[in-house]
């Protein structure tokens, strides 16, 4: 019996090191940036979600289930292993109000937006 499993000899190079990429929508309300991904198996605990003012990143590994020994691979489609992604935002967010929750494999990070906080000086002349 011939098997045939659709990968590529460079990618054996790089199996290690090869990160996988989200993917993500990201939209605004009236008072906040959203940002959500499908993160379909994979826990809390294993999520990181870092934010400045003007980006967000989401960090994370999925975790693939041991198989048989002797288990047979016909199509190996789905990413395992870590995986990362920043987005530059498209204005700056209180990261400390910041809030993610991870519900039925959909991982949403709610930002309030900066208030402008722009205030005109009396040019002394």
């Amino acid at each position: 019996m011939q098997t045939h499993i659709d990968t590529h000899p460079i990618d054996d190079l790089f199996a290690d090191t090869i990160e996988g990429q989200l993917a993500i929508d990201v939209y605004e309300t009236d008072s906040d940036i959203v940002v959500q991904s499908a993160i379909a198996g994979v826990a809390p605990e294993d999520l990181e979600v870092f934010i400045n003012p003007d980006m967000v990143t989401i960090r994370g590994s999925r975790k693939q289930e041991r198989r048989q020994q002797d288990a047979q691979v016909h199509i190996q489609e789905c990413f395992w292993g870590s995986f990362s992604r920043s987005v530059i935002l498209p204005c700056h967010v209180q990261s400390d109000r910041a809030d993610a929750q991870l519900k039925n494999g959909v991982l949403t990070v709610t930002m309030p937006k900066q208030q402008n906080t722009e205030r005109r000086i009396n040019v002394i002349g």
